[in-house]
């Protein structure tokens, strides 16, 4: 039995948008309530994690993560609605070619 591996991902004008890892990272924040919280829990560097979130608010058309300054109560990060919109939309999209995929493998009888 075959089974049909791939990755998909979104690009903008400046580069990647949307990916697997980026969404991994997303739902972290989500889950973790902070940037610095989200990298470690993904064993990720903070820069490596910055540099993603950075990315993928500067191809967005609206923001998809707003940070707050840490300090005496610590700082923080939340994913805006819209940000949590596009999430779901990759993973639709995403299943949707899985299933696709799927299909070809299926119709073909490799």
């Amino acid at each position: 039995m075959y089974a049909i591996k791939s990755r998909i991902w979104i690009e903008g004008e400046d580069g990647v948008f949307l990916g697997e890892g980026r969404i991994k990272i997303l739902k972290a924040i989500i889950k973790e309530g902070s940037l610095s919280k989200a990298a470690k829990f993904l064993g990720m560097s903070y820069k490596k994690a910055w540099n993603l979130i950075d990315s993928i608010n500067k191809n967005a058309s609206e923001p998809i993560v707003i940070t707050n300054t840490g300090g005496s109560g610590g700082g923080g990060a939340i994913i805006t609605p819209y940000g949590k919109e596009m999430i779901l939309k990759f993973e639709e999209i995403n299943k949707n070619c899985w299933n696709f995929l799927d299909q070809q493998l299926k119709e073909h009888q490799l």
